[in-house]
């Protein structure tokens, strides 16, 4: 699997989300206490930046409609959105948080 270091956590919010890019796909890095999750940057039910949401109870909020998705899982927990978002193996190294959008071991 291949990982690629995207930011300092330093630049992630405690209990926020910073958008960034890898390899082209909109990426959303969301801390929730000591946890950090890396998931698709893209609602699924509005299409607009997950990032700029709130994190709370483990989950990330959409700012437009107020959905929230499992920052484990990335499926929704409420309405109006039904579809899940990807998610994506990250990991926190020397300061640094990489993720990897591989499916492979």
């Amino acid at each position: 699997m291949t990982y690629v270091k995207v930011c300092p956590l330093a630049d992630v919010p405690a209990d926020g989300a910073l958008g960034v890019e890898v390899d082209g796909t909109p990426v959303a890095i969301a801390r929730a206490g000591d946890d950090v999750f890396a998931l698709s940057d893209i609602c699924s039910h509005a299409e607009v930046s997950l990032s700029e949401g709130e994190i709370y109870n483990g989950t990330i909020e959409c700012w437009l409609h107020g959905s929230c998705f499992d920052l484990r899982t990335g499926k929704p927990t409420n309405p109006p959105a039904t579809q899940a978002v990807a998610t994506y193996k990250v990991k926190v190294e020397d300061g640094d948080v990489y993720v990897s959008l591989g499916t492979d071991d």
